[in-house]
């Protein structure tokens, strides 16, 4: 999915404010495509990453998100918190980021998730699906996101926002398809379902999420509304399992969670804050995201291949522990 970005057009600097798989993957891809890139977080002190400029500010201050976004074109805006903390600090890191980012006359990519949708009954996601959400993170996406397009349309800040559905990949802990299966898949321990495993449920592979930022961030065309980043068809998540047992080599001990409780890395904090987004597991969560393929002339990674990929990397996770 890598765009070539001609020898004669020098490469813009990006900075990615937020580093964890998706920002992370991101500054990698970045570079590959040719760009500066500055990577931001808290501490700033994170593994080298060859071609990126590691940074630190606290950018849910105004101070820290100027000093971070600096001199750059483009500003990709990756930073989440926990879960019991979003509700109080993605607004105001919204506020600070949007206030940086006009200043330096740069362009804003935002990292975004489904919830402002809501509950669907099981029907397909696209760019035009109504925002029903009714939880209070749903409600908080909603209304960060209505702010963006609001403040591009005001002509404050040029802004293009990629939904993505739940993560799964290389370095991919903290999700359903993470830290909580493919361990277990690879030493014969718990592997956590969430819900009814039997629907069908979007995954979105990290590095797709990471490609289709980084388009974003070079095809301005797209600034002024809402895109769902390239992933692959939805499929149960006990197919998926299955494409693991075939990898593994061994069959899978699922332990099926039917409610929010705490199991495994799921503590209890967690759990009680993820309760009012449990709907996403019990009927079907399928995201399509055939506008950005075609508008973007690009394609999904193909789940047996994100799952290759996957194994591989837990596998070498393991081994260095």
């Amino acid at each position: 999915m890598s765009a070539v970005i001609p020898q004669s057009q020098s490469p813009a600097s990006h900075t990615v404010l937020g580093s964890g798989p998706a920002g992370t993957e991101l500054a990698r891809e970045l570079v590959r495509r040719g760009h500066r890139v500055r990577l931001v977080d808290r501490k700033g002190d994170g593994p080298a990453i060859e071609g990126v400029e590691r940074f630190a500010a606290d950018v849910s201050t105004v101070e820290g998100a100027r000093a971070a976004t600096g001199q750059a074109a483009v500003v990709h805006h990756c930073v989440n918190v926990g879960y019991h903390l979003q509700t109080e600090v993605m607004p105001r890191v919204q506020e600070a980021v949007l206030a940086a980012v006009e200043a330096a006359g740069a362009r804003l990519v935002v990292l975004d998730t489904l919830y402002p949708y809501g509950e669907t009954g099981g029907a397909v996601m696209t760019e035009d699906s109504p925002w029903l959400a009714t939880s209070r993170k749903g409600r908080m996406r909603a209304e960060l996101d209505e702010r963006y397009l609001s403040a591009h349309r005001a002509g404050r800040v040029r802004v293009a926002l990629g939904r993505s559905a739940d993560f799964v990949g290389p370095g991919v802990l903290n999700s359903s398809l993470g830290a909580a299966v493919f361990p277990g898949a690879l030493t014969g321990g718990d592997v956590v379902g969430i819900g009814d495993i039997g629907l069908r449920h979007s995954y979105t592979d990290i590095r797709d999420v990471a490609a289709g930022l980084a388009t974003l961030g070079e095809r301005p065309e797209g600034d002024g509304r809402v895109w769902h980043l390239p992933t692959a068809p939805a499929v149960s998540t006990r197919e998926i399992h299955a494409m693991i047992e075939k990898r593994v080599g061994r069959p899978l001990n699922v332990v099926v969670l039917s409610e929010p409780r705490p199991f495994g890395p799921f503590d209890e904090q967690f759990m009680a804050e993820y309760a009012e987004m449990f709907y996403q597991h019990t009927e079907p969560q399928i995201m399509d995201s055939t506008a950005f393929e075609r508008a973007f002339g690009t394609a999904p990674t193909p789940l047996t291949d994100t799952v290759d990929a996957t194994v591989s990397w837990y596998e070498q996770w393991l081994a260095g522990r």
